[in-house]
């Protein structure tokens, strides 16, 4: 819209502005005062329409001109209005609030599927106000699942099949990144993470819709398959390869567990989904805080690979320290848990019983 072209006045179309009171005689008459050359107009190349400029375009007739400076617009007709609404809300004679909420109401008819913040743009009003025209203005119209984002790509309003899916992959492949199930689902990353999340609090994947902790749990077979039977889905939370006393030990699976560990993975996954659905610590505040403090500082077998190429060779040795004095201070945790349970478990000592002698 750089190049400006000299057109005549009696080959232009009268604007469709969305000023519904028309042109205002007094800024056209201060037009042709102030200004020896007009401004620019913006023209619909295809119907010589005038997009914006009318206040300039009558100037010009007022001091006798036939003929304006013009830039073009070569686009689709249905976006002539839209681009009239930008262009008038952007500079010159303001355009008032009523005018620009009827222009809202008009915008969201003929692009029903435009977002309430793209809609805003154009309008130069809040989305919370947009978003209130669309609810008086198109409850007969037809409803879209999606909408046209200020960035001009389609968002989904319902992403309730996107978390479905990405549930049911964490379910099945728990060792699998969430980069790979936001490309998968087409999620964003923050969805997939708060899918991940609830699943792990014994959620539902999608908002508003709870699962009921069932009072017992098959376990999983070793190999990570479920089972044909429905069970709520296991949270996919990096968790470590711990010892875990109070467990039957772990035996690979027919592949074996591979080359990164995978085998170990999903066993302590389906670990930690159990230990996330005990009563005793689901039902208590200290527990679910505990359970909360060990999702966010479990690892997985394989996750810390894909950190190796983030840390600069000049940091290696600290943080290898860093890791090593993790480590040391888990296996401690392990070991406690160890002695603790060993304690509880042992007899209780009773002392003997009198011995009563008769006479």
């Amino acid at each position: 819209m750089n190049l400006t072209h000299l057109v005549r006045i009696e080959a232009l179309l009268p604007a469709d502005s969305p000023r519904l009171d028309g042109l205002d005689e007094t800024h056209v008459q201060r037009l042709a005062e102030m200004y020896a050359s007009l401004p620019p107009i913006l023209v619909h190349r295809p119907t010589m329409r005038v997009i914006d400029g009318a206040h300039r375009v009558a100037a010009a007739l007022l001091k006798g001109m036939d003929t304006i400076e013009a830039h073009y617009f070569d686009g689709p007709e249905q976006d002539v209005f839209l681009r009239a609404v930008s262009a008038n809300t952007g500079h010159g004679l303001p355009l008032p609030l009523t005018d620009r909420k009827a222009a809202a109401a008009r915008i969201l008819r003929s692009h029903t599927d435009l977002s309430d913040r793209a809609v805003a743009g154009y309008t130069g009003l809040d989305a919370k106000t947009v978003a209130a025209v669309r609810r008086r203005s198109t409850e007969d119209a037809a409803r879209s699942n999606t909408r046209i984002g200020s960035d001009g790509k389609p968002h989904p309003l319902d992403r309730t099949a996107e978390r479905l899916h990405a549930a049911q992959l964490m379910a099945s492949r728990p060792d699998l990144p969430l980069r790979a199930i936001v490309k998968e689902t087409g999620l964003s990353l923050g969805t997939a993470h708060d899918v991940r999340q609830r699943l792990l609090r014994g959620e539902a994947p999608v908002p508003g819709r709870r699962v009921p902790a069932p009072a017992s749990e098959p376990p999983l077979p070793v190999s990570g398959h479920a089972p044909a039977g429905p069970v709520a889905p296991p949270p996919a939370v990096e968790s470590p390869d711990l010892p875990a006393p109070h467990t039957a030990p772990r035996q690979p699976g027919p592949q074996g567990p591979g080359p990164q560990g995978t085998g170990r993975t999903r066993t302590s996954l389906e670990t930690l989904r159990k230990l996330s659905g005990d009563p005793s610590l689901r039902h208590s505040e200290s527990g679910r805080h505990f359970l909360r403090w060990l999702h966010t500082h479990f690892l997985v077998d394989d996750s810390w690979r894909q950190q190796l190429e983030t840390v600069p060779p000049h940091c290696t040795a600290t943080v290898a320290e860093l890791a090593l004095q993790c480590s040391q201070t888990w296996r401690r945790f392990a070991e406690d848990l160890s002695s603790r349970r060993l304690t509880d478990m042992a007899p209780a000592t009773t002392p003997p019983r009198p011995v009563t002698r008769s006479r």
